[in-house]
């Protein structure tokens, strides 16, 4: 008897410590917790920025207030979030400190320990906010809107989570994210249209583009140095190209980039780019070198190579980038970049509404994609998410967004700037397009209907549910034939009379839904019913009038500064479809002037 009593206990005692064992120590539990942020030695600057808003979302999600201290203060029973690379753990579980430019980073837990390491200029800090995200379910979504659930208690499970960002050069130029170092932070975006140094490990850039006009330009040398610009038609022509066979341009060029660089630091790569018109040189120099390289992108190429070459002895970490646009997209013969050159590949011409690998109207794009890749050291995309022509209006291009990067990258694109509505803000779904595509490009494998779906339920309230239905009506109106590019107008097949009166109906539950919701919410809700709102002032303008639609509109544009396409001012819009308007009402009253005698 008393033998079994003691197998008994013994054997209670086994199981009491194997669960001891397997039991995970709380991170926080009712406002309280015993862990310490700990800052490793050197910690940059962006590290001790993760290391507060670690802290401080944190005590947002828990109550929890969690004491950030540096590697000399640990305490023996403390347990401990480290930040940044350790060496005692690196040695201890053999791994290599990373280069301070890796913006990879892995978290993890080590016994009753969560360490969160990777590049001291920006990895580590995307370490943090992914343990934020992928663990608590904070969400950036905008600059005003950030998701930060409750959490009353959170056990400290096994960890061990890696990543490194799917593409290198992340720039998403969208107004109401290119000038928020916070927002661009917290969603992995490390570059914007201008570099700059802040608490969040910097933010680089491409400078500029279009900038023959930079580096020499009509107004200041034309009247004394015609022969530097295009020969047009036999004649030198202003505000056109440079004549790039110049000896003259050349020596310009590359004095004028030895200051641009010195004045401007920060930036990574330095644009040497045609302008924005199509207006080459056809003097018998250029065309020759043209000739012998295979086109217009050849004496480009040609061109910059020799910038390039004097640059790379004064700057060795700079690069001369140049554009593959329109009349220079093709791939040049004969000819290669230099390893300090990068060419900005646009995709201006390409319909959109498919993924460009799986659309008949995109094949010329990829066979020159595919070209550069195999000649190109560095290529960079320069792609469009938006429609230029009519910013409010639906632009179904969601479906193609992850696949257009996966097939950037497939052709070894190191950068992609998505340019969108860079002037004003509003648009087309831009918060949600720009939180998608911020997703997309550190991880091109992830779900954009589940990204969709998320941003909707978490952004719209209790209008969500009308703002998916209508989300969805937009994407089906992508067909087969369709093709759709960044200037299609109001009266393009993609819409149809059937899509805008159910669209509307949606739409009309929508403000229903929160017409008694906060302000934010509703004036969200109204950025969506603009697009209806648009097309409808666009398309029947005397119906728009007649029943308000339009005087809103005007109202709403002008209170919110949103510019409505890329080449007019909001007052210029307003003053166009006025006298449109007034046109319609004339030839309407004569109708029924006639019709009625």
């Amino acid at each position: 008897m008393k033998r079994a009593i003691l197998i008994l206990i013994s054997a209670i005692a086994i199981i009491g410590a194997a669960f001891t064992i397997i039991q995970h120590p709380t991170l926080f539990r009712n406002s309280k917790s015993d862990y310490a942020i700990v800052l490793c030695a050197d910690a940059s600057a962006s590290e001790e920025t993760a290391a507060k808003e670690l802290q401080h979302y944190l005590q947002q999600i828990s109550g929890a207030s969690l004491p950030i201290i540096d590697s000399g203060q640990l305490k023996e029973r403390q347990k401990h979030i480290f930040i940044g690379y350790s060496e005692e753990y690196g040695e201890r579980y053999n791994v290599e400190c990373p280069d301070n430019n890796d913006e990879g980073y892995t978290y993890r837990t080590i016994g009753n320990n969560i360490w969160i390491y990777g590049g001291k200029q920006r990895g580590t800090m995307y370490g943090v906010y992914s343990f934020l995200e992928n663990e608590f379910g904070v969400r950036w979504y905008t600059k005003d809107c950030t998701k930060i659930p409750t959490i009353e208690e959170w056990k400290v499970k096994d960890i061990y989570f890696h990543e490194k960002p799917f593409i290198k050069y992340r720039h998403i130029l969208y107004k109401n994210t290119d000038e928020h170092k916070d927002w661009l932070a917290h969603n992995k975006c490390n570059t914007s249209w201008n570099a700059q140094e802040n608490e969040y490990g910097n933010l680089t850039a491409y400078w500029n583009c279009h900038t023959f006009g930079h580096f020499i330009s009509a107004d200041e040398y034309f009247d004394t140095h015609p022969e530097y610009f295009s020969m047009r038609d036999g004649k030198r022509t202003p505000h056109t190209q440079l004549c790039l066979t110049n000896p003259e341009v050349l020596q310009i060029c590359i004095e004028k980039m030895k200051k641009r660089i010195a004045d401007n630091p920060l930036y990574w790569v330095y644009s040497l780019s045609q302008n924005d018109n199509q207006h080459p040189c056809q003097c018998d120099e250029c065309r020759a070198i043209e000739e012998k390289y295979g086109g217009h992108s050849g004496l480009i190429v040609w061109f910059v190579n020799q910038v390039a070459d004097a640059i790379k002895p004064l700057y060795p970490d700079k690069y001369i980038g140049t554009f593959a646009y329109q009349y220079t997209r093709q791939a040049p013969t004969g000819i290669t970049p230099r390893q300090n050159v990068v060419i900005r590949l646009c995709s201006i011409e390409c319909c959109f509404a498919h993924p460009l690998e799986e659309c008949e109207h995109n094949r010329p794009f990829i066979a020159d994609i595919e070209k550069w890749s195999t000649i190109a050291p560095n290529l960079y995309i320069w792609d469009y998410v938006v429609n230029f022509r009519q910013y409010v209006a639906p632009f179904p291009n969601f479906a193609a967004l992850a696949s257009n990067i996966k097939t950037f990258k497939k052709y070894n694109a190191i950068g992609i700037m998505e340019q969108a509505q860079y002037q004003t803000l509003g648009g087309e779904f831009s918060d949600m397009k720009a939180w998608v595509l911020s997703k997309l490009l550190w991880n091109a494998n992830l779900d954009t209907k589940a990204l969709v779906t998320q941003f909707i339920k978490d952004y719209y309230g209790e209008a969500a549910p009308e703002i998916q239905q209508y989300f969805d009506l937009c994407q089906s109106l992508v067909k087969e034939e369709t093709v759709m590019g960044i200037y299609i107008d109001d009266k393009n097949p993609l819409y149809t009379d059937e899509f805008v009166a159910t669209a509307q109906k949606i739409l009309d539950k929508a403000r229903q839904a929160v017409a008694t919701a906060e302000e934010a919410t509703r004036l969200r809700v109204e950025l969506v019913c603009l697009q209806i709102d648009y097309m409808r002032l666009m398309r029947t303008p005397l119906e728009a009038k007649n029943d308000g639609t339009y005087d809103r509109f005007c109202a709403f544009v002008r209170k919110h500064n949103i510019r409505l396409n890329e080449f007019q001012s909001i007052e210029k819009f307003i003053e166009t479809n006025n006298k449109l308007l007034e046109k319609a009402t004339t030839i309407k009253e004569t109708t029924d002037n006639i019709i009625q005698n």
